[in-house]
């Protein structure tokens, strides 16, 4: 969340890394960065069929975003910023049968990083930080609706299949608040962030990051006014704190389109965008996604 009198308190540092190949291209998207909160991309090889791929997530195995085409496939994983260092790994089912139940399928081991995100100190008001028990109610209604919308997961979304999943910030303008900001409310600790901030004036018309159908649009506790999209394969987006939606849920967007207009609703100390994607039911740096 942006805030001009927020501290900054310590600076990121990614320490050096030896995961036994070499960075993707720049016109790779999104970039890999296999450290808590980053996306890792693992080679599956050639193949007829797209591979069919899941990651472990409690009890659950959550589908697994795989790009590229018969030449070469590619596992997309998004690794939660609560993931800690060291050896991971999903399951992959070469043929494109399910393997949801690990039936014919094999480990894809990878190795998580490590990375330091900064602090953030914010004032916002106080019933913001210390909810009464109706604002708490509410605000976990809201958080079990959101964990539905999280889970979605359509092969492909609307319309034509997007050739990149290169995206385009939904609006212009410097970014206020970076993903993965330990946070600090009037002196009290919280979530760390989870999207990016963009410092930009209410009214401002926000546009959707790529090719995409509108699966929830609301008025939420801590977000204010909300539009999740569906990029297909479990990729989404979620925007906030908007003065106005001018979509509904149904919508198919293509890139660039018109979606509504930054505000400052919601849990903010003043008016911005803050976008947030999830890939794999994981909140993930949406910088990976955009040019520097």
């Amino acid at each position: 969340m942006m805030n001009r009198r927020a501290a900054l308190a310590g600076t990121g540092s990614l320490l050096a890394l030896d995961l036994g190949a070499k960075p993707p291209p720049a016109a790779v998207w999104p970039q890999a960065l296999p450290v808590p909160g980053g996306v890792a991309r693992l080679a599956l090889g050639a193949g007829a069929a797209r591979p069919v791929a899941h990651q472990r997530q409690g009890h659950l195995d959550v589908p697994v975003l795989v790009q590229g085409d018969a030449s070469a496939w590619t596992a997309v994983v998004g690794i939660a910023l609560a993931a800690p260092p060291g050896p991971a790994c999903i399951s992959v089912q070469a043929d494109g049968a399910d393997g949801a139940d690990g039936a014919g399928s094999r480990p894809l081991p990878y190795t998580i990083g490590t990375k330091q995100y900064p602090q953030q100190h914010l004032t916002v008001p106080p019933r913001m930080v210390d909810l009464s028990p109706e604002d708490l109610a509410r605000h976990q209604r809201e958080r079990a609706h959101q964990a539905l919308v999280i889970a979605t997961f359509t092969e492909q979304p609307a319309g034509r299949a997007a050739p990149s999943l290169r995206m385009q910030a939904p609006v212009p303008g410097p970014r206020s608040g970076s993903f993965g900001l330990r946070r600090v409310f009037n002196g009290q600790a919280r979530s760390p962030h989870s999207g990016m901030d963009i410092a930009a004036a209410t009214g401002t018309s926000i546009a959707a990051p790529l090719l995409a159908r509108v699966i929830d649009t609301g008025d939420y506790f801590f977000n204010g006014n909300t539009v999740w999209l569906d990029h297909g394969q479990g990729l989404l987006s979620m925007v906030c704190h908007l003065s106005a939606i001018d979509v509904q849920r149904g919508d198919v967007l293509q890139t660039g389109q018109h979606l509504g207009a930054v505000g400052a609703t919601g849990r903010v100390t003043g008016p911005h965008l803050h976008w947030s994607v999830v890939l794999n039911r994981t909140m993930v740096d949406p910088a990976l996604f955009v040019p520097a």
